[in-house]
């Protein structure tokens, strides 16, 4: 049940965001999420495609420099609480998380968490013991479409 997220290294210049994102668009990847974190030299772009097997093959034959990730999507209540109760929860069995970013749906009252675990393996056996809800790649698809 764990995504594979694509990380994208870019100068931290205007334009370099528009040109991966337009190379994914005119082969028909849709991305489904993304976060983007800078420095004053460069920005890495993490992403969530439709298919991330086509989505690496045409942004490394563009020429830019892909790393795959493992991460989990987590469905969490869209409402005050609804994030503290899950880090609450990871944070008392010990879970390290490496990063995350989320995104509302605006329906179902959901939110969506794209989360990296220094441990993935371990972190999604304690979050499915703990009976939250991960949201596979199909999910994720039928979700966000």
């Amino acid at each position: 049940m764990k995504l594979k997220q694509l990380s994208v290294f870019l100068e931290n210049r205007p334009g370099q965001l528009a040109a991966p994102v337009q190379a994914l668009a005119q082969e028909g990847v849709n991305i489904l999420t993304l976060s983007l974190a800078d420095t004053t030299e460069f920005g890495i772009l993490r992403l969530i495609v439709d298919d991330w097997e086509r989505a690496k093959d045409v942004l490394e034959q563009a020429g830019w420099v892909v790393n795959l990730s493992d991460v989990v999507a987590i469905g969490v209540a869209d409402r005050p609480g609804g994030l503290s109760e899950v880090l609450t929860l990871l944070a008392g069995e010990g879970v390290n998380i490496e990063y995350l970013y989320a995104f509302a749906l605006r329906r179902d009252d959901k939110a969506i968490l794209i989360i990296r675990f220094e441990d993935p393996e371990s972190a999604l056996q304690v979050v499915l013991d703990k009976g939250l809800h991960v949201v596979d790649g199909d999910q994720l698809v039928a979700l966000v479409s």
